[in-house]
């Protein structure tokens, strides 16, 4: 790879990473000088951590790529020995086609208090068309409608600074978590903006260090990273609709999280994320407000 990093070189790197990770192999992989990688929002050296656990991949795999900020993300899974857990990983190509940053989240079950049952990690047909070039949005649009779905989360209060799509809907940890009944929580039965109009998710005190790194513009895709951070402070609240309910968190804790947000005409489609709690307030190696 010179100058340009299409689609394709994008996923040749990305395939190559993936079977040195099975193989146990760093050395396997081009990386550029100073590069930098991340397992769970720690720095770690190259060939830490999964690197020396992972004994095998899900069928799942949801790629996308960025040949402007030469980005490219994967939504998959990892087995480490009796244990698979949902895992995203974003990688950034230097000039070169040598790798310079790597960051992973995996979401290992058996470490999280919160607990999503039965996930199923399925194609989904949406986060994989192509938006037909006349209706594809700019970068800066995409980036806004986004991030508008973080301000509507922090602090949730009923208002909408975001729009989502009639058929939106949101699969977290492998778990769909709206138009789902089965779903631990009474609010999951709900489609996405009901959910957000209720104000359900108050206790959402901030949503930090957000970043945007990756935009796969041919298929109205945004990755986005930050934080959730929950005060514990919030006894109780009431919903928009009168209802009194009491928060889920009363304890400083945090999340990291990593989602892929699918924009059409404008408005929220289909949301995919991973998330895991890391220390109350923690920072971000790779920065963001």
């Amino acid at each position: 790879m010179a100058e340009t990093c299409d689609r394709a070189a994008l996923y040749a790197a990305l395939d190559g990473f993936m079977d040195a990770l099975l193989a146990r192999d760093p050395g396997r992989v081009r990386w550029a000088e100073g590069a930098r990688t991340t397992e769970n929002n720690v720095a770690l050296q190259i060939g830490d951590g999964i690197w020396g656990t992972a004994t095998g991949r899900g069928d799942y795999d949801l790629r996308f790529a960025d040949p402007v900020n030469r980005q490219v993300g994967l939504f998959t899974t990892l087995a480490e020995t009796d244990q698979e857990s949902a895992v995203t990983f974003r990688l950034a190509i230097d000039p070169t086609g040598a790798i310079s940053e790597v960051e992973t989240l995996i979401v290992r079950q058996s470490d999280e208090a919160l607990r999503f049952e039965n996930p199923k990690f399925e194609r989904k047909p949406i986060l994989e068309a192509i938006v037909p070039e006349g209706e594809r949005m700019s970068r800066e649009r995409l980036r806004a409608v986004a991030d508008g779905y973080f301000n509507t989360l922090e602090q949730n209060d009923g208002q909408l600074f975001t729009r989502f799509h009639p058929e939106c809907n949101r699969v977290e940890n492998g778990v769909q978590t709206t138009n789902n009944p089965d779903f631990l929580l009474p609010i999951a039965g709900l489609p996405c903006e009901e959910q957000f109009r209720l104000g359900w998710y108050r206790y959402d005190d901030r949503l930090r260090a957000r970043r945007f790194p990756l935009f796969d513009v041919e298929r109205g895709l945004v990755m986005a990273y930050g934080f959730i951070d929950h005060c514990g402070r919030l006894a109780e609240y009431t919903l928009t609709n009168g209802e009194h309910v009491d928060s889920m968190i009363r304890r400083p804790h945090t999340f990291y999280l990593a989602e892929l947000f699918r924009i059409e005409d404008g408005a929220i489609r289909q949301i995919e994320a991973n998330f895991m709690t890391v220390p109350y307030h923690m920072p971000s190696p790779w920065g963001g407000r």
